[in-house]
């Protein structure tokens, strides 16, 4: 009997089921192959999506039509719009989700996906002819075929636990690891490492003082991850917690470094360098008496608690000591303690930036493999990777985002281009063009792109076409319309801001930093008839986009235009057109890397590491411009 699919997905974790939903609804017929069906999407960490750059992704993700942010926002118990205080670029939405739940939603979604098909098994060989991927072998012995694979295996290659001096293996705790793949990987060619990650102890609830931490409550206004218009999550609503080690923890910590797996020489992978664990701080901090941690919720209907900052490898009874020296976990009862584990990945040069590997043809890598960390990381892998199997299996134009349309399109840039020397992690700071990467305006970036695509659908096009008109007729009335001094100075000056000379246009109003559209529309009843033209579903957010355009246009538009700039190398394509080890002009180092990487474009090839403006001149020079 032969079981044949367009694409078969290997591993069903963030990446996995974004890989395998996008896939099958573009048409695809889809197999998704997981370990255990009671852990799809499992939240092997932190049960909690978003935060500062990774909220952008999740939003983007939703823009194009993936999944990650509908069934966030379903099972949330916990929200927050971090950096508000801040420009625009940098806010960022964050959530807790009711761990249990997430993965049933994801397991519903799944099930209701047309094209989609799960088999519970683990896959120990890939079958490849020649230079083409053409199916997988399980441990089951069923061999299925397949036009595309994606591999989403996350940390279960060879996957081996530290807790103090003792190991496993495992791709999770209680949960085997994977063999074979990697093996038969290097074997035809690619190269391979060894990367590192941990996780916190999980705390029983019954066993801590609430009373003495700080109690952080969540955000429940209109924002949220998904662009679609779902209410609001059914789920009873949990705060978190904050509160601080101190001296005692750390002297426990300090005395005991020599059993810990990081400092003993028994892990010898890298390390996440922006999520280190509490034995790296106390180290790399010597000078800090003391470190926040954030106690979590794991669920609505458990006293299972995951605290945040406090990611150990050392062994139980010293986590707990260690623990116990914090007042409000003076009689601390944990379910189980942190561990540390290693895992192999493959660096993602090897990658095309549709993330197809360069040696198989289709077969596609995306999440911790590619040398990643985090649940937003990996799912916008998962949607890129299965959008662009499927394309490949049935004919298109490769998928690609670039950096000025998507931190999706940085995050895969940097990791095809540069590669990875730590576990990588998406912040605002590696992207150039942040106030056009706004976490308001992902679905204006990115849904007309996915529904050209087929993949978001015509109810959402048609959502975004409506907010669209909406935020272009209030920024259109608010260039147009003239205030009139005298009716409006009194109302300035309460708000705190000078009063008017004569009359100006309604956006000079806009601009002034103690106004909004809000306030505004208290006094000027023309405006105030606009804004309640808005449909009251989508008021707030709309007024909030429109309030983003008007008061950063400049802003906006200067990096519009540095963007569209260096767009045009973008456009030069060089891929395959030369043997750089025969370009005399070029230096030693650029050839090696020019060579290794064989950029896209002009512009991927002037963000390589080591590459200088002399030999992207060389290049610009041999093609005639």
């Amino acid at each position: 009997m032969k079981f044949e699919y367009d694409i078969i997905v290997v591993g069903a974790g963030h990446a996995g089921c974004e890989a395998a939903t996008a896939s099958a609804n573009l048409g695809s017929k889809t197999l998704l192959i997981t370990m255990d069906m009671n852990k799809i999407a499992q939240m092997s960490c932190n049960p909690a999506v978003g935060g500062v750059a990774k909220g952008q992704i999740v939003r983007e993700i939703d823009a194009l039509g993936g999944q990650m942010g509908i069934i966030t926002d379903q099972t949330s118990i916990h929200f927050r719009m971090l950096n508000q205080s801040k420009g625009p670029a940098v806010w960022s939405p964050r959530a807790q989700s009711d761990r249990m739940k997430f993965i049933d939603k994801w397991k519903e979604t799944i099930d209701a996906t047309p094209n989609l098909f799960v088999w519970q098994d683990s896959v120990i060989q890939l079958i490849i002819n020649n230079k083409d991927i053409v199916g997988v072998k399980t441990a089951l012995g069923v061999e299925f075929r397949a036009k595309a694979v994606i591999l989403t295996v996350g940390t279960f290659l060879n996957g081996l636990l530290h807790i103090g001096k003792t190991q496993f293996s495992g791709g999770r705790i209680s949960e085997p690891a994977s063999f074979g793949i990697t093996e038969q990987l290097m074997e035809i060619g690619f190269e391979t490492g060894r990367m590192k990650t941990g996780t916190p102890v999980r705390i029983d609830g019954r066993s801590v003082d609430f009373s003495l931490m700080e109690e952080q409550k969540g955000e429940y206004d209109f924002h949220r991850f998904s662009y679609l218009d779902f209410s609001a999550s059914p789920l009873k609503r949990l705060s978190c917690w904050t509160l601080y080690t101190n001296p005692e923890v750390h002297e426990v910590l300090h005395r005991n470094l020599d059993s810990s797996p990081l400092y003993n020489g028994q892990i010898k992978s890298i390390g996440p360098r922006y999520c280190p664990s509490i034995e790296t701080k106390i180290v790399t901090f010597a000078d800090k008496s003391r470190h926040q941690l954030f106690l979590e919720p794991e669920g609505e209907n458990t006293q299972e608690y995951y605290l945040n900052g406090f990611s150990s490898s050392l062994p139980f009874h010293i986590q707990l000591e260690a623990l116990s020296k914090i007042p409000a976990f003076r009689n601390i009862h944990i379910y189980r303690p942190g561990y540390a584990i290693e895992y192999d990945f493959f660096p993602p040069t090897q990658l095309n930036s549709t993330l197809e590997t360069k040696l198989i043809n289709n077969l596609f890598f995306a999440g911790q493999i590619n040398g990643t960390t985090g649940y937003e990381e990996a799912a916008s892998q998962g949607l890129i990777a299965g959008i662009n199997a499927h394309i490949k299996v049935h004919g298109g134009a490769p998928f690609t985002l670039r950096r000025n349309e998507a931190y999706i399109g940085v995050l895969i840039d940097d990791l095809v281009t540069k590669g990875v020397d730590e576990p990588y992690r998406m912040f605002t700071s590696r992207a150039e063009y942040r106030i056009l990467l706004r976490q308001d305006n992902a679905d204006m970036r990115l849904t007309d792109k996915s529904y050209n695509l087929g993949l978001a659908n015509s109810y959402r096009y048609n959502l975004l076409m409506g907010k669209k008109n909406e935020t272009d007729r209030i920024i259109s009335f608010v260039r147009s319309y003239s205030v009139q001094a005298n009716l409006v100075n009194a109302a300035l000056e309460s708000f705190g801001t000078a009063p008017l000379r004569h009359n100006v246009k309604l956006i000079d109003l806009i601009l002034r930093p103690q106004l909004d559209i809000k306030s505004i529309a208290s006094f000027v009843p023309a405006f105030k008839e606009q804004i309640e033209m808005i449909p009251h579903d989508r008021r707030e957010e709309i007024i909030e986009a429109s309030e983003i355009l008007i008061k950063y246009e400049g802003y906006i538009e200067r990096e519009r235009i540095i963007a569209e700039k260096i767009n045009r190398l973008e456009n030069i394509r060089i891929i395959d057109k030369f043997d750089y080890n025969t370009i005399q002009s070029l230096s030693t180092e650029a050839k090696q890397k020019l060579t290794k990487i064989n950029p896209e474009t002009i512009a991927q090839a002037s963000r390589i590491p080591g590459i200088s403006p002399s030999d992207i001149n060389v290049l610009l020079v041999l093609l005639g411009r």
